[in-house]
């Protein structure tokens, strides 16, 4: 009994000295030294967005920015987030909760909604309201999409390039510059990148301030 208990308890031991070099150390090695490859290491990073050499946001988290003067405008706006403090979900995030608001296509809670941005929106952009994009209206699934459609992009340049200076054509160029298309080529919608685009638009129009 003593020596099957040993052989047992010796077999125990290697299995996890084994499993401890394989998970706990060439494992994170390997993927570590996958995040080290040219073109992986800045996604593997956090895809963090710089200014000057310091942080502003990631590419990958889409938090809806508050001008200070709500009728100067000069941001492009992410989808709407159903964990912003706002009631209409406009406004920044929480990242810390992220998520989706659970309601249904018949609730009448979320369609009310979905009406109120719509038009909230639509005055924003001086547009009719039937212009206004359903991603414009509705969140996504983490409620931090960094992408927007380039209809809902598109509807934003006038006031973006009013109240930056820029021109409407100057503007839309930035839009298309940071557009990315379908995955693979066929999967999915192009999508706009928003906290890029911001930057990139406050860039441009730096440059233009004397």
């Amino acid at each position: 009994m003593l020596s099957l208990l040993t052989r047992q308890a010796a077999a125990a031991v290697r299995v996890l000295i084994l499993l401890t070099l394989v998970l706990g150390v060439a494992y994170p090695l390997a993927v570590w030294g996958v995040s080290r490859i040219p073109g992986l290491h800045h996604r593997a990073e956090g895809s963090v967005l710089t200014v000057d050499g310091r942080p502003a946001g990631s590419s990958l988290i889409g938090i809806d920015p508050v001008p200070a003067d709500p009728a100067a405008d000069p941001f492009f706006h992410t989808r709407p987030s159903a964990t912003a403090e706002d009631p209409l979900g406009i406004g920044p995030a929480d990242p810390s909760v992220s998520g989706g608001s659970n309601k249904g296509g018949f609730s009448e809670t979320l369609l009310g909604a979905v009406e109120q941005r719509r038009a909230l929106i639509a005055a924003r952009e001086g547009v009719d309201a039937a212009r206004v994009p359903a991603d414009a209206v509705t969140a996504s699934a983490s409620g931090l999409d960094p992408n927007i459609s380039p209809a809902y992009a598109a509807l934003q340049v006038p006031r973006v390039a009013r109240v930056t200076g820029l021109s409407e054509a100057d503007v839309a160029r930035l839009v298309a510059q940071h557009t990315d298309g379908r995955p693979l080529g066929f999967l999915g919608e192009p999508g706009v990148n928003v906290p890029e685009l911001n930057l990139a638009v406050h860039a441009a129009a730096s440059m233009m301030r004397p």
